[in-house]
């Protein structure tokens, strides 16, 4: 596991208490994989690795780092992958096998969708809070690896369809509240659920000259979900914003913006998130 962050770190901790061996790839050294369930606390045996030349090839690697620190696991891969490997991209965007192919040449890019709700309370240190469904692309066969979890695993043989019904998911709730400062509750506010209706509709533009099979009944279930979610639900981008981490603006509207312009299509909601939490990421230390 390449990232033992709130998602890396619940799907860690199942699959080691599945008894599975696991190792953590991560930045920042610790004790013990922690994972709190509302029924159980994990206590993982998962070995804890800081260091590429620590690793030695494996059959199965997730990569669960934030999108935009792919790169920085090219140690890794570079140690964990090989000709046998199916690496596991569980992260968000809709380019998952283009970012990481080139890092492992030889291995079988298996690209992943995470619907966790998770929280990271400090290193080593998840809390689970819903969901735990994995949508995989096409290709070996990932529900053996996850035999005797929790985990609910549905291969989606239409994964760009699926990437950007997951993106759009996330494109108006993460940016508004990382914006604010304010969990969902801020959804309350007078013009909020207009903007974020304006963000997913130059979305699903672009999505369908993207190629994706989504529609305005995509839409509504995303808006029904904004209004279903208790006020003191969070985003992921949330929590990457009052942790003073970098957030994922990049890999979501701008995903969007990119696209948009490969299509001449104006998306001046979407491009303005993308400006205004991109400088805040780029904001001197």
């Amino acid at each position: 596991m390449i990232g033992a962050g709130a998602i890396g770190g619940t799907v860690a901790a199942l699959l080691d208490e599945a008894g599975h061996e696991v190792s953590l790839c991560v930045r920042t050294p610790f004790r013990e994989l922690v994972a709190e369930f509302d029924d159980r606390t994990i206590h993982a045996k998962a070995e804890v690795l800081i260091e590429p030349s620590q690793a030695k090839a494996v059959d199965w690697v997730i990569l669960a780092s934030k999108a935009y620190d792919s790169e920085s696991a090219a140690g890794w891969l570079a140690r964990l992958a090989h000709e046998g490997t199916t690496v596991v991209v569980l992260q968000n965007g809709v380019d998952h096998a283009e970012r990481i192919a080139p890092l492992a040449p030889a291995s079988t890019i298996l690209p992943a969708l995470a619907y966790i709700a998770a929280e990271r309370v400090g290193p080593g240190h998840v809390r689970h809070r819903n969901n735990l469904l994995l949508v995989v692309a096409a290709g070996t066969n990932v529900a053996d690896l996850f035999a005797g979890t929790p985990v609910e695993i549905l291969v989606d043989p239409d994964f760009r369809t699926a990437a950007w019904r997951k993106l759009l998911m996330n494109i108006a709730a993460n940016p508004i509240t990382a914006l604010t400062g304010r969990p969902m509750e801020v959804f309350g506010e007078p013009g909020v659920v207009e903007l974020a209706d304006g963000l997913l509709a130059e979305a699903l533009t672009v999505a369908n000259a993207e190629g994706a099979d989504v529609t305005v009944k995509d839409v509504r279930r995303i808006q029904r979900t904004y209004a279903e979610l208790a006020p003191d639900v969070g985003t992921s981008m949330l929590w990457d914003r009052l942790a003073d981490r970098r957030t994922e603006i990049d890999l979501l509207n701008g995903a969007v913006v990119r696209a948009a312009d490969r299509h001449g299509i104006p998306v001046p909601l979407n491009r303005t998130m993308l400006t205004l939490l991109g400088a805040i990421d780029r904001k001197p230390a």
